[in-house]
């Protein structure tokens, strides 16, 4: 399993969890927080929030890096405490290879 990167934020502050990779065009990233999902980048496409729940929850304070993947969470709030993951699917015509990260995030 992955290691855990581990965040203590203040309320308030942002964070960005840093997908420490080099995102290749054809790159799937997935960002999952407490296993819901909360964004995605394919290709050059990027959907954030796409349900309800993480509309509510995250209203307007997420953001993508389309050249990193990394995750920027503003104004972030207790709430926002949990275990954040992001998968990673890199396909090339052979084949595909499916990476993970883990972020856990405590809020004070």
């Amino acid at each position: 399993a992955p290691a855990v990167k581990l965040y203590e934020m203040k309320e308030g502050k942002s964070v960005t969890l840093d997908a420490g990779v080099i995102k290749h065009p054809n790159d799937v990233m997935t960002w999952y927080f407490n296993d819901a999902l909360i964004a995605e980048i394919t290709g050059d496409q990027s959907k954030i929030c796409t349900e309800d729940q993480c509309n509510k929850r995250f209203r307007d304070r997420l953001k993508l890096d389309h050249q990193t993947g990394s995750l920027t969470i503003t104004n972030i709030r207790i709430t926002d405490s949990g275990e954040y993951k992001l998968k990673i699917i890199s396909s090339s015509s052979k084949f595909s290879i499916t990476k993970g990260k883990r972020f856990s995030v405590s809020i004070t």
